[in-house]
């Protein structure tokens, strides 16, 4: 899945699954960042992918809108998956 602001179902063509997860540190917004800003205590539906400059995983949230170089990604630390739900 390229980075980019996605839709649910654009997240769904690629796989048959939502995760939601729940915002647990939402603490140092970036200076740089641009967009929609998660709230701690609120379950986001997301997709988990491998960052390709970081190397490490990222995690989008469905349906939030922002800019380059952060778009919807944010640091696996700040959320907690609490559940997949198969969509076949």
């Amino acid at each position: 899945m390229e980075v980019a602001n996605h839709t649910l179902a654009e997240a769904t063509r690629t796989a048959p699954f939502i995760d939601y997860a729940v915002c647990v540190d939402n603490s140092n917004r970036p200076a740089k960042h641009v967009g929609d800003w998660p709230e701690q205590g609120q379950v986001y539906p997301v997709r988990v992918t491998e960052g390709r400059a970081e190397g490490s995983d990222l995690v989008h949230v469905l349906g939030f809108e922002g800019e380059a170089p952060y778009f919807n990604a944010f640091a696996p630390h700040r959320f907690e998956i609490v559940e997949r739900v198969w969509l076949n």
